[in-house]
């Protein structure tokens, strides 16, 4: 029997979202259906809102949330009712080419429920990024739900699930940071203070945030950041080579994902450091550098695809980490709102006002 639920759906391009009613069905083999508790508001979402991660309209948007498993289908293991979860976007189907290679967090056949949730008049939903969590309940593959510590409340562990998790991942995993790096960070949104954080964590000796808004630049210093740079009215390449011994970063990490950003990255490394890009870049952005430039100053060009994470890995230790006092969780959270504020919230993150605005139901 489908579950009547409200929650937000983008139903056409561009255009304000809506809070709508929409039909939620009872778990089948492989899925479990979760009750939402809370669900951060991420650029991602509003990149599906306005059309710019593909034209599968309408969108049951929302995708980095915490909840509590409420029922699970046939041949569910290891999930059961009550279970408290972070919901994940990959989840590793075991047989691919890469997992069959021992990389998982590369799958290229990543898991989601099988079944539509649909609008009251059966139209099908395209959940974002397989989740669509701005909802009352949600229907997932049970590989997408992670056990974690129930102590952690949902605000924050949701933010685990998407932007945390990249930007954290995107320091430790795909750049390797360690004890003793310098650090540059391009960005100090979400995704690059879990950069900032996950690099300090990793032991990095110097991590400097780089942005053009001092409010930004303040906050970041709160996840580790050691040294700041506005980039708006200085050089940043100069500004972290004058940082590091005139060398540059060890490991620059882009969170931005522009043309510009990346340039600076480029050049803003020491020979054969690496650079990692996880800011997502809109579909008509292009790069051009001179080839002996990609050739004489070696090192590595990395992208990161959520942080190179593993789910069922990784989120218990940043939950872990979170609970101990190593991993400010709750720093991301600048306001809790409802449902039918997701609009608004939108409106907040384009002008840079908000880390994360997180919906709790």
């Amino acid at each position: 029997m489908p579950h009547e639920v409200h929650a937000v759906v983008a139903a056409e391009h561009g255009a304000p979202v809506e809070l709508q009613t929409i039909l939620v069905p009872d778990p089948g083999p492989g899925e479990v259906l979760v009750a939402v508790q809370a669900c951060g508001v991420c650029h991602t979402d509003l990149h599906y809102r306005d059309g710019a991660i593909n034209d599968e309209f309408p969108f049951l948007l929302g995708h980095e949330a915490a909840g509590v498993i409420e029922s699970v289908g046939p041949g569910v293991t290891g999930l059961a009712p009550g279970d408290y979860v972070v919901l994940a976007w990959r989840a590793p189907c075991g047989n691919c080419r890469s997992c069959r290679r021992g990389r998982p967090w590369y799958c290229f056949d990543s898991g989601n429920a099988t079944q539509p949730m649909t609008l009251r008049d059966g139209t099908p939903l395209a959940p974002a990024l397989g989740i669509g969590a701005f909802a009352e309940k949600t229907l997932v593959a049970a590989g997408q739900a992670v056990k974690v510590d129930p102590n952690a409340r949902p605000e924050a562990a949701g933010l685990i699930g998407c932007g945390v998790m990249a930007g954290y991942g995107a320091a430790v995993h795909t750049g390797a940071v360690g004890s003793g790096d310098t650090v540059a960070v391009i960005g100090c949104g979400g995704v690059g203070n879990a950069a900032i954080a996950g690099a300090s964590i990793a032991g990095a000796r110097r991590v400097i945030a780089v942005d053009i808004d001092d409010r930004k630049l303040d906050g970041a210093t709160r996840f580790g950041a050691t040294h700041t740079v506005n980039s708006r009215g200085t050089d940043p390449i100069e500004a972290v080579r004058g940082l590091t011994g005139g060398h540059g970063a060890d490991v620059v990490i882009d969170a931005v994902g522009r043309p510009e950003t990346y340039r600076q990255g480029f050049y803003m490394r020491d020979l054969a450091g690496t650079l990692v890009q996880v800011g997502v870049p809109e579909p008509d952005m292009r790069i051009e550098l001179p080839l002996l430039d990609l050739f004489s100053r070696g090192g590595a060009l990395k992208s990161s695809w959520y942080g190179d994470c593993l789910p069922s890995r990784d989120f218990p230790v940043l939950i872990d980490r979170y609970l101990s006092g190593r991993l400010d969780l709750d720093g991301f959270v600048t306001e809790t709102i409802a449902l039918d504020e997701v609009e608004s919230a939108f409106d907040k993150m384009r002008d840079g006002r908000v880390l994360r605005s997180v919906v709790v139901l």
